[in-house]
């Protein structure tokens, strides 16, 4: 027996069929995955450290999913995305000046333009990768992993760019996803976008708030 038939034996639990949604044979993974998914995104909205603990959940069901759609580049993503959840959630407790929380920020021009220059050469080696692999979609997954690993990078040190990045994936995502007949995935992908501008808003406000200075107090001129 081969390791990919192996791995599938031990996920076979969460693949198990709950009912169809249209052509969406959805599964217990792809069910908790949703769940998971939409409360992780909002906890970091919300800019809660809590986010990394639900993420981990998230990217265990998500891999035993995308590994039985044959989207190997978002399965293995999952194991990426669990251990750079494990950095976040230490940056972001113990980030900071004498090991305290990480504050908000921007990111510097230099790690944006080094981020763009590495997502075409990542772009092109996962494609070429993920084509001898036996993908289903390999441009396009091996494009969607890049721009994730790129804007899970800007989260882990909370820089409000991240929320452009996955903006950027989930635009591609969905109608990934939505061709493949994961239908609850796609439409979990669409909340994502929709609370990705709610993210991107929300960071931006609480960025400007503490960059203005404090109102002085009655009777002491300003």
């Amino acid at each position: 027996m081969s390791v990919a038939d192996t791995l599938a034996d031990l996920l076979a639990p969460l693949n198990h069929q709950l009912f169809l949604l249209g052509h969406d044979a959805v599964t217990t993974a792809e069910l908790l995955g949703f769940a998971t998914g939409a409360v992780c995104v909002w906890l970091c909205v919300r800019a809660s450290s809590w986010n990394f603990p639900v993420g981990i959940a998230n990217n265990l069901f998500f891999f035993a999913l995308f590994w039985s759609a044959r989207l190997y580049a978002d399965a293995a993503l999952q194991i990426v995305f669990l251990l750079l959840a494990a950095h976040g959630w230490y940056r972001w407790l113990r980030g900071g000046e004498r090991h305290t929380g990480r504050p908000m920020g921007h990111a510097s021009p230099t790690t944006l333009l080094v981020l763009a220059a590495l997502l075409v050469p990542a772009t092109w080696g996962l494609t070429v990768l993920l084509t001898r692999a036996g993908d289903s979609a390999p441009f396009w997954d091996a494009l969607t992993t890049a721009l994730s690993l790129a804007a899970q990078w800007l989260l882990n040190a909370k820089q409000v760019e991240n929320w452009y990045l996955w903006i950027a994936a989930d635009l591609v995502y969905i109608p990934l996803y939505a061709a493949k007949d994961l239908v609850l995935t796609a439409a979990v992908y669409v909340l994502f976008l929709a609370l990705c501008g709610v993210g991107l808003r929300s960071w931006h406000r609480e960025l400007t708030a503490a960059a203005r200075p404090a109102a002085a107090p009655a009777g002491v001129p300003a």
